[in-house]
């Protein structure tokens, strides 16, 4: 993992067990390893009782990077799924956003041909 990146991650009503951050690490380092030019990731977990319980545990992933940051949220009854299902979202979220700049670039190179 390089240097440069940073992962913060923070509990809301919840306590952070050195597991529970070490499942978060394992997880979020597929998303470093796919997109170097992320700064910084952090991971926000929330239980809050009060909610029902397929709805109990939320995670919400901000991810600065250079161009527009990038949000999502997920809430489920359960604190790893909810990691698991954060870090799919923000990989897709990744992905399209890498397949809408390539395909930027190749729009931009095709114009002065077609002129």
């Amino acid at each position: 993992m390089n240097n440069t990146h940073d992962l913060i991650v923070s509990g809301i009503h919840l306590e952070l067990t050195p597991s529970l951050k070490q499942f978060v690490q394992e997880k979020s380092d597929r998303l470093f390893r796919h997109e170097e030019r992320i700064i910084r990731l952090r991971v926000e977990l929330e239980c809050d009782p009060k909610q029902d319980v397929a709805h109990r545990f939320t995670a919400k992933g901000h991810i600065a990077i250079h161009g527009p940051d990038m949000n999502a949220s997920v809430s489920t009854d359960e604190c790893h799924k909810a990691v698991s299902m954060l870090v799919d979202k923000l990989d897709r979220m990744l992905t399209r956003r890498a397949q809408l700049q390539k395909t930027k670039r190749h729009v931009a190179i095709a114009m002065p041909e077609a002129i």
